[in-house]
């Protein structure tokens, strides 16, 4: 083999070895921020994982999934919102209570809530319809739902009367 040959060839390999470890270094990242404590969310976050995996985002292989958790103090939540905006993690996945620290640290990074129990009303998002910012997520909004509820209930069943089964009346 000839000396420039042998140089094409390692250069072509190193540019093989550099391309692969740049795509490796470039995977998809998602800051879990757990509020509680890893043990009594142990079984919430294998099914997450399980069902990334069955959408193809495997971790460490497709995706990163970094989880830091708060082990039920509020005053970490800012801390551990620091530490993902300095990664510059792709998405933040967390509860609604740890979302106040998460907006305070970031108007980017996407956030999302797996549950909330009023997004609205603790300022979380602009509306229901259209959140805006950087978070969305999913919410408990019993109150307001009640009367579409009904309204849908009574699309569904034109028969049923107000007091029937306990439902209220209200216009929908």
């Amino acid at each position: 083999m000839k000396r420039r040959d042998f140089i094409a060839f390692v250069g072509a390999a190193l540019s093989r070895a550099l391309d692969a470890h740049a795509e490796q270094a470039k995977l998809p990242v998602i800051g879990v921020l757990g509020a509680g404590a890893e043990k009594s969310w142990a079984a919430s976050m294998s099914a997450f994982r399980q069902r990334l995996g069955e959408l193809g985002w495997i971790d460490g292989r497709t995706v990163t999934i970094v989880i830091r958790w708060a082990e039920g103090r509020s005053d970490r939540y800012a801390e551990i919102a620091a530490e993902f905006a300095q990664a510059n993690v792709d998405v933040i996945l967390t509860a609604g209570s740890a979302i106040p620290a998460l907006k305070q640290t970031t108007s980017k990074i996407p956030i999302v809530f797996a549950v909330a129990v009023d997004p609205l009303a603790s300022g979380f998002v602009a509306s229901l319809s259209r959140p805006g910012g950087n978070v969305t997520g999913l919410s408990l909004q019993s109150n307001e739902m009640v009367s579409k509820r009904v309204g849908l209930l009574r699309e569904i069943i034109p028969s049923l009367a107000a007091g029937q089964w306990g439902i209220p009346q209200c216009s929908a």
